[in-house]
């Protein structure tokens, strides 16, 4: 039997609305107590003293690029959840943009497989919408739900076929997998390199309009307004995507929405002279756009902060900008941005656990997001005033892809322990 204590730190679970001073007993990778201090009896394995820390129900990042296979070059299942786990996170959602796509029950297997043999973080698969990501013919969403996957999505793509994409609704829901939507009309976007407006044109780069990603999120808004089924949208990063998502959830359409940090603290002035760590798609928008997203994020519109972590190696980033790849790496830098929120005022220190954990569980139906007795012990202890500078050399990511280096942040993640292992601190 092993056993771990986690004593006086404060515990922030809204789903079990506790804020304030808590042990927490975990045993054979359960959650088995959280009581006040004091009132837990017994002798633990190990003990750990969380008094000024945040102890908090293990992060969930809903959005990640693991690369494996076929671009092992630039991450690894292994590496990605090693900088999960550096970044907070106990569990990530892998996304299906693979080489071959993640499209059919014996891949999901593969990446689970490759995920028990890391042992870091967990992994909840999301398998391809359609075959080869082609937006045409759908997956086999009952065999990838038996093999493991929890989701759907062509992430990268949008189904540009309406009728395609009703069937999406319909067949996900049925199998209990929720389809989760890239959201850019291609036909807007295609050849685009940044926003579109001023800074492209200054810079001769073809734009992405904001109506690219408006005009996907509108239509399938009314898709799941016909059909009444779920949809979760991904990086979300225009005021238009924002507000229709706003005025669906007051009608009471079952849309979800997430963004990624980066919209929430860059534009497209961050570009500067060709700054390929500034190129992600959808791209940095208007500073009006970022107060929109943030309003979002704030006022419940977003349910949840996800990185969209996309390694990429200089092969494709060191390169002219119209050329360089989109993505960059997030999963050490997404906490302590949120703890940037947290300390600004913008959000609390449970809407962050709302963002980062409780939320992206109940979107797609996971035995996680708080700490209630007989749920997987998955905790994750953050120092929220520790001061550090984000370096290069301090990743775990093979990538180095980001716009943050050289960054002092106060706060982080100072432990992570996944079902009962403590993996970091």
């Amino acid at each position: 039997m092993t056993s771990i204590l986690i004593k006086n730190g404060r515990v922030i679970d809204p789903g079990r609305n506790l804020d304030g001073p808590h042990d927490v007993w975990l045993e054979d990778g359960l959650i088995k107590a959280v009581e006040e201090p004091g009132r837990l009896t017994g002798t633990a394995g190990s003990t750990i003293e969380a008094a000024g820390r945040w102890v908090l129900p293990g992060l969930i990042d809903l959005h990640v690029h693991l690369r494996e296979p076929g671009h092992e070059y630039k991450e690894t299942v292994a590496s990605g959840l090693a900088a999960a786990v550096a970044g907070g996170f106990t569990a990530v959602v892998a996304m299906p943009n693979t080489s071959p796509a993640m499209d059919n029950a014996e891949q999901v297997s593969a990446l689970l497989a490759r995920a028990q043999a890391a042992g870091q973080a967990r992994v909840w698969p999301a398998a391809a919408m359609t075959l080869g990501r082609q937006g045409q013919e759908l997956t086999e969403y009952e065999h990838l739900r038996a093999a493991g996957a929890v989701a759907v999505t062509d992430d990268g793509a949008w189904v540009r076929n309406p009728k395609v994409m009703r069937r999406v609704l319909d067949y996900a829901a049925v199998a209990g997998l929720r389809p989760l939507c890239h959201a850019e009309d291609h036909d807007l976007s295609q050849g685009g390199a940044i926003n579109e407006g001023p800074i492209s044109t200054r810079l001769g780069l073809p734009g992405i309009p904001a109506q690219a990603e408006i005009n996907a999120v509108t239509r399938d808004i009314n898709l799941v307004e016909l059909t009444g089924r779920p949809l979760h949208f991904c990086h979300l990063s225009t005021r238009g995507a924002v507000e229709a998502l706003r005025a669906a959830r007051a009608r009471g359409l079952p849309v979800t929405g997430e963004t990624a940090p980066h919209y929430l603290f860059l534009t497209q002035e961050d570009v500067g002279d060709y700054d390929p760590n500034a190129k992600m798609n959808p791209p940095l928008r208007t500073a009006e756009d970022r107060q929109a997203v943030r309003e979002a994020l704030a006022d419940g519109t977003i349910s949840a902060l996800a990185t969209d972590h996309a390694p990429h190696s200089v092969l494709e980033k060191e390169v002219e900008f119209i050329d360089a790849a989109f993505g960059i790496i997030g999963l050490e830098t997404s906490l302590p941005l949120a703890l940037e929120l947290v300390h600004a005022g913008l959000i609390s220190p449970a809407r962050l656990v709302e963002l980062m954990s409780l939320n992206p569980a109940r979107i797609l139906n996971l035995p996680a997001g708080d700490l209630a007795p007989g749920r997987p012990a998955d905790v994750t202890i953050v120092d929220p005033e520790v001061k550090w500078t984000l370096r290069p050399e301090d990743s775990r990511s093979l990538s180095r892809n980001s716009p943050f280096w050289g960054r002092s942040f106060a706060g982080r993640a100072v432990a992570v322990i996944v079902a009962g292992r403590q993996l970091a601190g």
